[in-house]
């Protein structure tokens, strides 16, 4: 007959009985199980239960030893108590290393990383050894704050210490370098270790990935023994950022092919999406929103949030309002929200904006920066100039958002879209930090649209200082110069148009002709097709031939 462990809440009073008994002296050791099985909330009311066997055994006279002080603190921390971990810890007078690795296993999940490495400066003065516990939490804390010089302390100590070809050391260190933006050194890492896992890949791709380095991520990729469901989101992932979203769309579609052994999960899915958006592959995007259905991945607010910005993006504003409103309004986030006030915004729905900007305030979710830009996008677009500028004026006072260089880029356009190109012009010489090309880009547009070659004129010559690169604002103000006749100057800017080295950039189109994009470059004859597609050239002088 086969054996079965009791229920968790008949296990833990199994444990707590003998406690109850007098003993003589108490005994602390079989309190130890007690904060084990609290720990990870193998039980409701895990946090209450715990404090209330610590309480028990204090008053009884028990100070805990470091094996126990250990299971305490674990206890704490993984119900979030991080305060009762720490003091916990600070009344042991001589910790261990299981002890120490437990508050830095704490304070690291709690992102409390400067107090990690704190823990860790302890652990290497009183003596004690970090293993391979230690060692992946505190190059964690030394990758998110930036310590390059201390992570490599830690490299050399966990190499003197026997623990530098560990496994899961190595693969900590691999993710330290490649967030620090030292790749050839984690790829030194790699290289040196005797056993991988899939996961010492994952990282090493995904960080080749992350800095662009494209075709080193395929290498790597390639040459997996095993993959896993990380390993092809990351390459999809690495592709959709880098621009590539053909390579993402045909890798995921590998993915859904009958032989695959690895099915895209939720964040395959959502990192698939974005590239469906940079070529407004509407179809391919159905078609990804079909597979999640199947599989009920839809069912992930993340997913749907996702799935909204891809049909606003691919210009399926409906598809998009449908599925935001499918959400239930507890599952709504900030995401969410902001999403579904750009989609208005960039279709020029600006009342639709503002309406939702509304109705996030009302469901008690705080905007951000992010939701202001997406507010005035839709304002600009609309004409809601003095909605926008009474929503601007009081970001601070009423919502606690500091305006940042996008939203006074966003309402530097919405005056200057309007005319009101004074207002727009001081308040670029009012904004707290230096204007970057965006805002001087929005005045120039405005400038062109109003014909205003004085303010214009202001606007190019910074333009040019911060992006002299940019053939656009040359060819800007050379158009409004040539519009009012004044040819010496048009002469001038097209001489030092040349002397940069500039040319005008050309003008582009592209089209969808079954699932398949196609673009144009102007004057190029490169498409298979061109011959067939100049012929559409002749087209208007034979329909006027025709009377038409």
């Amino acid at each position: 007959m086969k054996w079965t462990p009791p229920p968790p809440k008949t296990l833990l009073c199994t444990l707590v009985q003998p406690l109850m008994a007098k003993t003589n002296p108490p005994q602390i050791l079989p309190y130890a199980p007690i904060f084990e099985l609290l720990t990870g909330h193998k039980i409701p009311n895990s946090l209450n239960l715990g404090r209330q066997a610590h309480a028990h055994m204090l008053l009884r006279g028990l100070h805990p030893t470091a094996f126990v002080a250990a299971k305490i603190v674990a206890m704490y921390a993984s119900s979030g108590d991080l305060n009762s971990a720490a003091l916990t810890f600070a009344h042991i007078t001589h910790p261990s290393s299981l002890l120490c690795n437990s508050i830095i296993r704490a304070y690291t999940v709690c992102g409390k990383f400067k107090k990690t490495i704190e823990t860790y400066f302890r652990m290497h003065l009183i003596g004690l050894k970090a293993d391979y516990f230690t060692y992946p939490f505190v190059l964690k804390s030394c990758a998110d704050l930036s310590l390059v010089g201390f992570g490599r302390c830690v490299h050399g100590h966990g190499l003197r210490g026997g623990w530098g070809f560990d496994m899961y050391v190595g693969t900590s260190l691999i993710d330290f370098y490649v967030k620090c933006g030292e790749l050839s050194d984690g790829r030194k890492v790699f290289d040196e270790m005797p056993v991988r896992d899939v996961s010492s890949w994952n990282v090493l791709i995904a960080g080749y990935m992350s800095d662009g380095m494209i075709s080193y991520a395929e290498d790597l990729f390639g040459g997996m023994g095993e993959r896993n469901v990380v390993s092809w989101t990351a390459m999809i992932s690495g592709y959709t950022q880098n621009g590539f979203g053909g390579r993402a769309l045909c890798l995921f579609n590998e993915m859904l092919e009958e032989g695959s052994e690895v099915k895209p999960n939720w964040l395959t899915v959502m990192s698939v999406l974005p590239a469906c958006a940079q070529s407004a592959d509407l179809e391919q995007g159905r078609r990804i929103h079909k597979f999640a259905s199947g599989v009920g991945l839809d069912s992930n607010p993340s997913v749907k949030t996702a799935l909204a910005a891809m049909y606003a993006k691919c210009g399926s504003l409906s598809d998009a309002h449908i599925l935001f409103m499918s959400m239930p309004a507890n599952k709504k986030g900030l995401v969410a929200w902001n999403t579904m006030i750009t989609a208005y915004a960039s279709h020029g729905y600006g009342m639709e904006a503002v309406s939702t900007f509304k109705d996030m305030i009302r469901a008690g979710v705080q905007p951000d920066e992010i939701s202001f830009t997406g507010l005035f996008c839709g304002c600009s677009h609309s004409g809601l100039v003095d909605i926008g500028l009474k929503y601007f004026n009081c970001m601070t006072a009423v919502y606690s958002v500091e305006p940042k260089h996008e939203n006074y880029a966003s309402v530097v356009d919405l005056l200057s879209r309007a005319g009101r190109l004074l207002e727009a012009k001081q308040l670029i010489s009012q904004m707290p930090m230096q204007a970057g090309p965006s805002i001087w880009g929005a005045l120039l547009a405005g400038c062109r649209k109003h014909r205003n070659l004085e303010i214009a004129e202001i606007a190019a010559r910074n333009l040019f200082v911060l992006e002299p690169e940019n053939s656009g604002n040359y060819v800007l103000l050379s158009n409004m110069y040539a519009d009012v006749g004044m040819w010496e100057e048009v002469d001038n800017l097209r001489a030092l148009l040349k002397a940069q080295g500039l040319r005008k950039n050309l003008g582009s189109s592209w089209v969808e002709i079954n699932g398949k994009m196609h673009l144009f470059l102007g004057g190029d004859t490169s498409h298979p097709d061109s011959n067939k597609i100049y012929l559409l050239e002749a087209f208007p002088e034979k329909i006027k031939a025709a009377s038409y």
